[in-house]
């Protein structure tokens, strides 16, 4: 379901970011950002999400919180069903590739960044559900 307010507050986010070569100020100041262009799994749109990021060696790991939200991010669905995407980081722009950590990888790559940006203990903290940890992995 869209929110025009997210919405809104995305695109400024995405327009900072490609005026400044990744650098946004605001709520993200001086978080590691990187846009990911997507594909609606239902829809077949073309959709460009700004989300905080880590890396595990050369991939990038960017976890589907939704702030401790019930559900999955839109987002969220549409990489597991169509994985080829389009990232940019800085002033670079690559296609990547999408898969799902599991297991004990799932779990060090959450703490890994959580412990680096606390809010997602938070989140964590808010659902039931187990939160999802996506690899962007360069093709």
């Amino acid at each position: 379901m869209a929110n025009p307010e997210w919405e809104e507050f995305n695109r400024k986010v995405i327009e900072e970011f490609r005026s400044n070569a990744g650098k946004v100020s605001g709520r993200y100041a001086g978080a590691p950002m990187i846009l990911v262009k997507h594909t609606g799994a239902k829809t077949g749109k073309t959709y460009t999400t700004p989300l905080v990021y880590s890396k595990d060696r050369e991939r990038y790991v960017i976890i589907a919180s939704m702030g401790g939200a019930p559900n999955h991010p839109s987002w969220y669905h549409n990489l597991k069903a169509r994985p080829e995407v389009t990232a940019e980081v800085g002033a670079e722009k690559f296609k990547a590739r999408v898969s799902e950590a599991t297991g004990a990888k799932r779990a060090q790559l959450y703490k890994e960044q959580a412990d680096r940006m606390p809010a997602f203990w938070d989140h964590q903290k808010k659902t039931k559900r187990t939160i999802p940890v996506l690899v962007l992995e360069r093709v």
